[in-house]
C-alpha cells in the first residue's frame, strides 16, 4: 500500500509504502478490545487497603473471663466487632492488570495501525523539525493538514523535545515515540501523523 509523502508544510514530496504485515492486515476487533481493556487495567493504581483483624494493633489478650461477668463472649480486641477492631473484606493492595502474550499484544497494535491505514488516515511526513518550543508551530502545521480541529498523535523515533514540548498546551494533539506508542491512544486519535523514521520504527517494532 503506497501513501503520499509530504513535508511539514503541507506539500507532497513523494511517497511511501507501508509494510502489508503491520498495515495491511485484517482488523482483529476482539484482539483490539481486549489489549485496551488490560492496558487501562494496569494503569490502576490499587492502592486502597485496609487492616483485618491479624494487622490492627493488640488483640493479644482475651478482655475479660469467658462466663460470670453478664457481657457478651470476646476471644480478641480485633474483632471487627469492635471499635478499632479489624475490617471484613475490605479492599487489599492489587494489580488489575494481567500478563497478556507479546504476540497479541502485536497483532493488536497491527490491527489499530491496519485500520487506520484503511480509512485513510494516516499521513506520513519525511520530518518534523522546529528550531524552538511554540504552540503555534504545531497548530500551523495541522491546519496545512486540515487537522485543527481533528485529535491526532504525533509520532516520531528518538527524541524531539521541541516538537514533544510544543503539543503540551494542545488537548487534542498527543506526541509519542513511535517504538512505545500503545494502542489506546492510537484509537483515540482520529489522525496519525508520522514520520519516515518513526514510520520505520513502528515495522521494526510491531512488525
Amino acid at each position: 500500500m503506497s501513501v503520499k509523502l509530504y513535508n511539514q508544510e503541507g506539500a507532497e514530496v513523494g511517497t511511501v509504502d507501508l509494510d502489508a504485515s503491520v498495515f495491511g492486515i485484517e482488523p482483529n476487533e476482539g484482539l483490539v478490545h481486549q489489549y485496551v481493556v488490560n492496558l487501562l487495567a494496569r494503569r490502576r493504581q490499587g492502592n486502597a487497603h485496609t487492616k483485618t483483624r491479624k494487622d490492627v494493633r493488640g488483640g493479644g489478650k482475651k478482655p475479660w473471663r469467658q462466663k460470670g461477668t453478664g457481657r457478651a463472649r470476646a476471644g480478641t480486641s480485633s474483632s471487627p466487632l469492635w471499635r478499632g477492631g479489624g475490617t471484613v473484606f475490605g479492599p487489599q493492595t492489587r494489580l488489575y492488570g494481567y500478563e497478556m502474550p507479546k504476540k497479541m499484544k502485536k497483532i493488536a497494535m497491527r490491527s489499530v495501525f491496519s485500520d487506520k491505514a484503511l480509512t485513510d488516515r494516516i499521513k506520513v511526513l519525511d520530518k518534523i523539525q522546529f528550531d524552538g518550543i511554540k504552540t503555534k508551530s504545531i497548530t500551523s502545521m495541522l491546519t496545512k493538514f486540515d487537522l485543527a480541529d481533528k485529535k491526532c498523535i504525533i509520532l516520531d523515533e528518538g527524541r524531539n523535545d521541541n516538537c514533544a514540548l510544543s503539543c503540551r498546551n494542545l488537548q487534542s494533539v498527543k506526541y509519542s515515540r513511535a517504538a512505545i506508542t500503545n494502542g489506546y491512544d492510537l484509537l483515540h486519535a482520529d489522525y496519525i501523523l508520522v514520520t519516515k523514521a518513526g514510520l520505520d520504527k513502528i515495522v521494526e517494532v510491531f512488525g
